[in-house]
């Protein structure tokens, strides 16, 4: 298992690495460009010259590119350029706001759609009839337009939870719950979609093979089987799509939070995007990156605890 680790350790490190390399490499190209769109079209070429030294956009790229990666192993992300904030002091609130949404959405699609691909598999006739209709419906509806019908009926025709904004949780409990409900429920949709499919046909696939016969040959209960080892022995493709749909759900969180103006990472990266920001532009990639990392090492340590054969691939 300590082998295992430091695989994946080291996998996880030359590809932090690579990516913030290339990204880095991406906006250093546009960087000609980001004096203008600070001080204006009608700035003096001396104004932009000297802007660009401060920068230090007038470098070398590998200087400036080592640079960045120093400070940020120290994790200091530079300071941003279009507000007197360090990247790092502006990303870690708003992340802290993102990462509970989203974990919290990943933990409630997993419960929902092992109970229901269980179920699908199970039972069959209506019951897989329907749970096929509604990851059919999470497949083919966009999360931000389930935002926006979720917004105009619960938080406005029905005033139950709040429209925008977000309530930490130490300040206020029930706040925080009303705040956090239906993006979750907006961003929930797809992965119970996805992973409730991925459970049904692995569930269906394990009740034919001969071990789930000989255990029940054996005088196990049908629950014991089907919880203790179909489950466990097809947790690996299950928690793979879940950490597929972690990641979209990243992704879906940015336009989310701008629905229900919530102080995430979503309106952070459009504002930086927008102003050409690149040391907060690369404390986002890096940062996301960094947490996609870490959620695959998640997934493949749980799954090889779930089944020891992966440990030696």
């Amino acid at each position: 298992m300590t082998n295992f680790l430091l695989k994946r350790l080291l996998t996880g490190a030359v590809m932090l690495f690579s990516v913030s390399f290339l990204s880095y490499f991406l906006l250093y190209l546009g960087t000609g460009n980001v004096a203008i769109l600070i001080l204006g079209l009608q700035a003096a070429p001396a104004d932009i010259a000297a802007l660009n030294e401060q920068l230090g956009i007038n470098r070398p790229f590998l200087e400036q590119y080592f640079s960045w990666l120093g400070n940020a192993l120290r994790l200091d992300l530079g300071q941003s350029w279009s507000s007197p904030e360090r990247v790092s002091e502006a990303l870690f609130p708003r992340l802290r706001v993102t990462l509970t949404i989203v974990v919290i959405t990943t933990l409630l699609a997993l419960l929902i759609s092992v109970a229901l691909g269980t179920l699908a598999a199970l039972r069959g006739g209506w019951i897989d009839r329907v749970v096929q209709f509604l990851s059919l419906f999470g497949f083919a509806v966009p999360g931000f337009l389930v935002a926006f019908y979720l917004a105009i009926l619960l938080a406005i025709q029905f005033p139950i939870f709040n429209a925008v904004g977000y309530t930490n949780f130490s300040d206020n409990p029930s706040e925080w719950f009303k705040s956090v409900t239906l993006p979750v429920i907006a961003l929930a949709l797809a992965g119970v979609a996805a992973a409730s499919q991925q459970t049904r046909r692995a569930v269906k696939e394990a009740l034919a093979m001969d071990y789930v016969r000989t255990l029940r040959a054996r005088g196990l209960t049908f629950r014991r089987v089907i919880f203790k080892h179909v489950l466990r022995n097809e947790g690996g493709p299950i928690l793979a799509i879940i950490g597929v749909q972690f990641v979209g759900m990243l992704g879906g969180a940015i336009l989310v939070e701008q629905i229900f103006a919530i102080p995430g990472l979503g309106p952070y990266a459009v504002s930086a995007t927008t102003m050409g920001d690149i040391p907060s532009i690369m404390g986002l990639v890096t940062v996301t990156a960094l947490i996609v990392i870490i959620m695959n090492l998640l997934v493949e340590l749980t799954s090889a605890a779930l089944n020891p054969k992966i440990r030696l691939s």
